[in-house]
């Protein structure tokens, strides 16, 4: 009986890890064919850290949105503002953005030298993941960008997500906290 008894074990086994595998592949299958694009605009409602903050100030002065697009729809947003300092607060980072903007308008249209993910959200399953690294690669290929920070709520679950992707902590403020991805 003892021999009978393994092999079929072993054949379950088996059997469990290639529906699993398949299984796996098909959930995050749609990661290959993303790409990411910039965004004219994004639901403000769908943000879960700053719905506050309507598609005006999102795109205003240094400021832009992208999304990582698969099949036509948008599965993460992340929005961005370009400075040459790290803010400490929104209204900080709105100041900070436009007057990079503005310094820059009149030489060569690049914005701020930091990138600062001020949100992030996504739909589906890896979503942010994804869009992270591809924001990511993005700064890496720009050629006036040399940091990535985040202006992140004080929670545990900004703390973990960016400590997860190879974020740094640089500072925490009154009301926000600062990671920094290594770009260099």
């Amino acid at each position: 009986m003892k021999k009978k008894f393994n092999p079929r074990i072993k054949a379950r086994f088996r059997k469990n890890r290639q529906v699993l595998t398949k299984n796996i592949d098909n959930f995050f299958g749609w990661v290959k064919g993303a790409k990411l694009i910039e965004l004219k605009k994004c639901n403000p409602q769908e943000d879960p850290v700053r719905p506050e903050l309507d598609n005006k100030f999102r795109t205003g002065f240094g400021r832009k949105i992208y999304g990582v697009e698969y099949q036509g729809e948008i599965h993460a947003v992340m929005c961005f503002a370009y400075t040459n300092k790290v803010p400490k607060n929104v209204e900080e980072l709105e100041k900070l953005s436009t007057d990079a903007f503005l310094q820059t308008a009149m030489r060569d249209q690049t914005g701020g030298q930091i990138a600062i993910a001020y949100t992030v959200w996504s739909k589906k399953k890896g979503g942010g993941k994804l869009i992270v690294k591809e924001v990511f690669k993005k700064i890496k290929k720009s050629n006036h960008l040399n940091r990535l920070v985040t202006l992140s709520p004080l929670t545990e679950m900004a703390t973990n997500f960016h400590e997860r992707n190879g974020a740094k902590l640089i500072q925490i403020n009154e009301t926000t906290q600062n990671f920094e991805y290594k770009v260099m």
